[in-house]
Formats: C-alpha cells, structure tokens, sequence
C-alpha cells in the first residue's frame, strides 16, 4: 500500500483529470465527486493542483497510515455553523460593523485573540440576555455536512469534541444538536437580565484549544495521528498544527497556508472523505 493518496474531491472529479500523473489505481470514493490516487509524496500534490488549475476542487496529500481517525475536535463559528455568533450578537446591537472588522482581524491573526474578545464583549454592555436565543433561534444554522460528519465518525467509535473560541450559551445548544460528545467555550457575563460586558477567566484561545487536544489524546489513550482537528481561524492553527490531520475549513489565508490540508469548495463531508469513507459508508443526518 501506498504510504500516500491524492484525495481530490469535488464536482466532476474524474481520475482521468490527472493521467499525466504519475501514480497508483484510483479508488472511486463517490462516483464523479470523490476518489485516491496513490501517489508518493508531495511533488504529486503539487502537480495536481497545476493540472486542476483553478477547477474547483479540494486535492490534498494524506497519509494512508491511521487514516481513520479516532478523535474530532472541531471549532465551532464559521466551521460548524454558519455564522460568527459574536458578530451577530453585535447586529442585536446596532455594532455589527464595528464588531465584525475586529473578528475578521482577529481570525486572520493580525490581532491577539484573548485581548480582541474583550475588545469586542465590552462593546455589548447592556445587551438584554433574550438577544443570546433570538440569535441562535433566528441566525444559527448547521453548516452542509455536520451532521453527517458527527453521525458517521460517531458510527465508527470516534470521540467528537466542540472546542470554541465562542461562548456556551451556543457551544451547548450546538454540540447537542449536532451530536458532539462533549463542547468547551467562553462565558458570557451577566447580571441576570443583561450582559455585563465581561468575559470570564481565563479565555479559551488558540492555546487553549491545543491544551484540549492534548487532554483528550492522553484521556482516550490516543496517539496524535489518530486526530482530526479542524477550524477556520487564526486561534485554531495550534490544535490544527498537532493533530494528525489538521484541515482548514473555508478558512482565513494564513490557516490555508499552515494546515496539512484544506477544504475550499465543498461541505463538511468532505473530511469524511478525506479519511477514506465511501459513500455506502456515510451516515446521512
């Protein structure tokens, strides 16, 4: 077996793309959408994203090698969901704007993660706490995929955890909803009726995460190579950077950049993919 497959997945995607390619049998993952190339290593990568030019498809280098993992840890916002909850809470705010131009910089890595989500919380002072269920109930929707992904790593004995940069009046209606197995975040303040403007101590950054990876991996008896951790901003490139496979989800430059691997054009069941499951296999939620 090839230590290495070229995993491409996308719309249309046909083995015969890439016959000038020097590489293994294709084994078909999801006819026309899916499918391995056994390759040898990162120069196949390299040429494939040439001959594919700007087709929009995912193609990643993967280790054949543990490649179903036994571990999910998963960034919420922009990931899992749909939307920033932060930056929606902002729009209950009238702030929207303000807000959102320091998430962006912040998820890009051009500002310090701990010190913008103060920046940012402080500005909602006042805020009713009925904003927290009008936004989840009106704005937050899974992201294609999830559920599928949650439902068929779960099928196959893998623990699911939800490690959030947000805040737990959402990692906890969304990690049930979704099926992780168990969620960590943020905590908003209040003082019974509206937000303080506080967050509590200590913020759940991009350290944070990477600290509960390392948990989970000794807790379950894991070896890093048997996890999956994906995210799509800048404080999730440390858990993204240990884990076996790391994958940047629709995510900012700088985490494309960094991640062994990266999903640009299609939904969650992509990293169900990415780890060898067939079609037959996925369980559809």
């Amino acid at each position: 077996m090839s230590a290495f497959v070229l995993n491409v997945i996308g719309k249309g995607a046909e083995p015969g793309l890439f016959k000038g390619l020097e590489c293994g049998l294709a084994s078909i993952l999801s006819p026309a959408f899916a499918f391995d190339l056994p390759v040898t290593g990162i120069a196949a990568l390299i040429a494939a994203r040439d001959i594919a030019g700007g087709a929009p498809l995912d193609i990643n280098l993967v280790a054949t090698a543990r490649r179903r993992k036994k571990l999910l840890i998963a960034d919420m916002d922009s990931t899992i969901i749909n939307v920033e909850c932060l930056d929606e809470l902002a729009d209950m705010a009238g702030l929207k704007p303000q807000i959102a131009a320091i998430t962006e910089r912040a998820m890009r890595g051009e500002l310090e993660f701990e010190s913008a989500l103060r920046e940012r919380v402080g500005m909602l002072k006042g805020l009713p706490l009925s904003a927290l269920e009008r936004t989840y109930a009106e704005r937050v929707r899974f992201n294609p995929g999830a559920k599928s992904l949650l439902a068929t790593m779960r099928a196959n004995g893998a623990h699911t955890m939800l490690v959030s940069g947000g805040f737990g009046f959402f990692t906890r209606r969304v990690a049930k909803a979704a099926g992780f197995h168990s969620e960590q975040s943020n905590i908003l303040l209040d003082d019974g009726a509206h937000l303080t403007g506080l967050v509590g101590e200590p913020i759940l950054g991009r350290q944070a995460k990477l600290a509960a990876l390392e948990k989970a991996v000794a807790e379950l008896h894991l070896d890093f190579a048997e996890t999956l951790a994906v995210g799509d901003g800048a404080n999730d490139l440390a858990m993204i950077g240990r884990a076996g496979l790391g994958v940047a989800y629709h995510a900012k430059p700088v985490v494309v950049e960094s991640a062994g691997a990266s999903i640009s054009h299609n939904d969650l069941t992509a990293l169900l993919y990415l780890q060898g499951y067939r079609d037959a296999e996925i369980v559809r939620a």
